[in-house]
Parts: C-alpha cells; sequence; structure tokens
C-alpha cells in the first residue's frame, strides 16, 4: 500500500490578524472589518475603521463574520489609523467591489430597493429578451 501525503492545504481563508472579514449578522451585517486581534477560539477584536467601512471597534463571533480572500498587512492590536492607513494602501475596497461575491451582493440591494413599477420594467424587459433569444435560436434550427 502506498499513502500519498496531501502536498497543499485546501483552505486558504484563515482567521488571523489583517484578514479582511464581512460582517453577515446584526447592525453592521454588510459592511467589510479586518480582524485586529483574535480574542478566543469563538471571538475576534475586529475593526472597520469607521472612518471607512462605518464598523467600529468591537467583539465580534466568528459564527457573524465571512472571511474574505484579502488581507492587509497590519500588526496584532493596531490603532484605527494604522488599519486605515493599510486599507488604503493596500486598496482593499476597490479590491473588494471588483470581486464576484461584492457584485452579487449590491445587485441583491439594488433589486430589494426597486418600485412595483421597476419590478414591472425589469419583467417586461426579460420577457423581450426571452423573445428575442427564442427567435435566434428558431433561426438556428
Amino acid at each position: 500500500l502506498v499513502y500519498i501525503a496531501a502536498s497543499t492545504m485546501g483552505y486558504t481563508r484563515f482567521v488571523e490578524v489583517g484578514r479582511v472579514c464581512l460582517v453577515n449578522y446584526g447592525p453592521d451585517s454588510g459592511r467589510l472589518c479586518v480582524i485586529v486581534d483574535i480574542v478566543d477560539a469563538n471571538k475576534a477584536l475586529v475593526e472597520g475603521p469607521r472612518s471607512v467601512t462605518g464598523v467600529a471597534r468591537q467583539i465580534i463571533p466568528f459564527k457573524r463574520l465571512s472571511l474574505t480572500d484579502l488581507k492587509c498587512d497590519i500588526q496584532k492590536g493596531a490603532r484605527d489609523q494604522e488599519v486605515a492607513a493599510a486599507l488604503e494602501g493596500a486598496d482593499i475596497i476597490a479590491k473588494w467591489e471588483s470581486t464576484s461575491w461584492a457584485k452579487k451582493l449590491a445587485a441583491k440591494k439594488k433589486r430589494s430597493n426597486l418600485s412595483d413599477f421597476d419590478r414591472f420594467k425589469v419583467m417586461i424587459a426579460r420577457k423581450q429578451k426571452s423573445r428575442i433569444v427564442a427567435a435566434k435560436m428558431a433561426e438556428l434550427r
């Protein structure tokens, strides 16, 4: 029998100082924050900072955080200005907005803010598009 050891680990998003997270529950839901310190196995000290993302320095359980692929270079226990400078320096906000995850969240928010008439216009546009696609498919047959 030959055993093959896994040469690479399956995970790439680790809970670490500097990891950019998305708050998925609570009053700051949908906002980005950065892990500044790890309190214990279940909680982390995070900071927005408030001037950039609107999240104040607070302790949040990991269950309420979604780890992103983004990471900024900060020291453990970094202050508000240091976190803000690291976010600006690494252009984290622009990188986040270019991800498909952020685009999906923006589209979801936009759809939830539509009025009844806007939803009606979307329905009509989808019907028109499906008619055009069906006509083109019929031509190709």
